[in-house]
């Protein structure tokens, strides 16, 4: 049982026997198969995993699954700038515990350029002046970072449901720390995020759990964590760092 009562996604769960193959992308993803079911308990969800371990296919299976559009956005967001997702939301079933969030929306690093630009054409085209209330203007006229913090202070509500897919990508530490505090009065006026991530910062927030995809999804602590460790080694003593790593061999400084 859930020790947080307001939870609108209690977990996942993958239909493996009804994969028709698993020898295709992305049921042939070593994580994919680790897969079975996982169950959340706190209103901050975090994935966290080295690059290609599927992280960003596992939330962004989690977001369609939750008719979210796959380049982010609201469920009210149906453009389609390159199909490229994956079905993995076919076979993965949402748990909830019968509550409907008043907001839902999908925050993706990589394609928000694409969510600001289809935000400038319904305002543009189609006369919809209302969605620059929403999303604090034009996402255009700003930074990339500030895009982010722009969205998130006027686009989440309260009793909301947010998918953030490595929302860092933009924003400095500082950013990131004020990112920090809008979660948290996010989480205190009843929302649930679920993120994946690289930042030590954001993996911080005290009221979560994480999940690791290096470890077949297996719950960590936040000091147990790869990111954790790796940076404060790297910042007790860059020098010695950079001493070891430049030492090496060209082609083993990047393994």
């Amino acid at each position: 049982m859930s020790v947080f009562s307001n939870l609108f996604v209690s977990g996942i769960k993958y239909d493996k026997e009804t994969v028709p193959r698993d020898d295709i992308y992305p049921f042939n993803i070593p994580l994919i198969n680790s897969l079975n079911e996982l169950r959340f308990n706190k209103p901050v969800t975090f994935f966290i995993g080295e690059n290609g371990v599927g992280k960003s296919t596992v939330i962004e299976a989690i977001a369609v699954g939750l008719k979210l559009n796959p380049e982010g956005g609201s469920q009210n967001f149906t453009f389609k700038t390159k199909d490229t997702h994956s079905n993995l939301s076919d076979y993965l079933t949402i748990l909830t515990n019968g509550n409907l969030p008043k907001a839902k929306y999908f925050l993706r690093a990589e394609s928000f350029y694409n969510v600001a630009t289809e935000i400038q054409r319904l305002v543009e085209e189609d006369n919809f002046y209302g969605l620059y209330n929403g999303y604090g203007g034009n996402l255009h006229e700003c930074s990339h970072g500030e895009s982010f913090i722009k969205l998130i202070k006027n686009r989440f509500r309260p009793n909301g449901l947010y998918i953030l897919d490595e929302p860092e990508a933009a924003l400095s530490p500082m950013r990131q720390m004020s990112l920090l505090c809008l979660i948290d009065e996010l989480v205190k006026e009843g929302s649930q995020f679920i993120i994946s991530t690289h930042s030590p910062i954001l993996l911080s927030y005290r009221n979560s759990e994480i999940f690791d995809l290096n470890d077949d999804f297996n719950k960590v602590n936040y000091k147990d964590t790869e990111i954790y460790k790796t940076y404060k080694m790297f910042l007790d003593d860059p020098d010695y760092i950079q001493n070891k790593l430049f030492d090496k061999r060209k082609d083993n400084c990047y393994d």
